[in-house]
């Protein structure tokens, strides 16, 4: 079992979710700006990036998914989350995640998405514990191949259509996990109620029993780091993953400001700068209308917010967004 940065961290240590379209290198670039991670102070304790097809990084489209995998010096430690049902594959892309000098590599073996089930990867994984565990061996493989020694996680649910973590969770930990980030929910609860912390706690406990060395990193409804610390404390998890909560707020990791502190003009004037470095680092590569998930997340709880946002939504180019907030502030 290679735990690399693991060992290193302080309990309880705070995460950023891996969310598509969402934590891309722009997002991460702005977080760690804001929530000074570092030697500053506050900011994440470990940054993920978007979760990335293994399969299409053995194919031909690998050069426009290695700008999924971009990162900066400032996000660090930094893993990168594969999915795939297919041993070779993986094998691969952790072969070169590796060499691109990644921290870490994790596997989702939860993600819901319908796209991602029918290649047999995410959530489907639960319904197959012998391939899963074939999985995280190719991706281990992978890294050996690349002459490096960084460890290899993975990050579920409680299981499909049920709870099935008693069952589920020893399987996968069989394979000498250095962390495990759970979900507090099944694959059919989707996202529609709310997670259960009272079984993630049942999790925590199971994995020191049978794996006392594996860290356990709980996931679901954190809504800040205040939320964050009493959910470790209850539940007795290494770690605490926050995703939602991150949208419009990349201060939320920064344990030397008062959020309430944050006025409206400096959160529009950072989404200005989220923008530009949107379009500066992935203007070529994503679709403009990824930013659209952002415009609703930091424009709300003031007057005038909804017009606002409409107005930002009807946007034809990012550069038509950016002289509409400009003109807002001007007021």
């Amino acid at each position: 079992m290679i735990h690399g940065f693991w060992k290193k961290l302080n309990k309880p240590f705070f995460v950023l979710a891996p969310m598509a379209d969402v934590t891309d290198i722009a997002f991460r670039q702005i977080i760690a700006k804001y929530s000074r991670h570092g030697k500053k102070g506050g900011g994440p304790d470990v940054f993920w990036t978007e979760f990335v097809s293994a399969d299409g990084l053995c194919s031909a489209g690998q050069k426009k998914l290695l700008i999924d995998l971009s990162y900066s010096k400032k996000e660090k430690p930094t893993v990168a989350q594969l999915f795939s049902s297919n041993p070779k594959n993986m094998e691969q892309a952790s072969k070169l995640c590796a060499e691109l000098g990644f921290d870490g590599i994790d596997i989702n073996m939860g993600c819901p998405d319908k796209s991602i089930e029918k290649q047999n990867a995410g959530a489907a994984m639960m319904k197959n514990p012998a391939l899963a565990r074939e999985i995280i061996r190719s991706a281990k493989r992978g890294v050996e191949l690349a002459g490096k020694k960084i460890p290899v996680s993975v990050k579920t649910r409680l299981g499909y259509h049920k709870n099935e973590s008693e069952t589920w969770i020893p399987e996968i930990l069989k394979e000498g996990l250095p962390a495990l980030t759970i979900h507090g929910r099944t694959r059919k609860e989707m996202s529609l109620v709310p997670a259960r912390w009272d079984d993630i706690e049942k999790v925590v406990k199971l994995v020191k029993k049978l794996s006392p060395e594996t860290l356990v990193i709980g996931n679901g409804d954190v809504k800040d780091l205040v939320d964050a610390h009493l959910k470790a404390e209850q539940s007795g998890v290494d770690g605490v993953m926050i995703g939602r909560a991150i949208f419009g707020n990349p201060w939320l990791y920064d344990t030397k400001r008062n959020q309430e502190d944050i006025s409206i003009e400096e959160k529009l004037k950072v989404l200005i700068e989220h923008i530009k470095l949107f379009e500066k680092l992935l203007g070529k590569h994503k679709n403009p209308a990824v930013m659209k998930k952002h415009f609703k997340a930091y424009v709300n709880g003031f007057d005038g917010a909804k017009e606002l946002r409409i107005k930002l939504m009807e946007a034809g180019k990012l550069k038509e967004a950016v002289s509409i907030l400009k003109s807002y502030l001007k007021k």
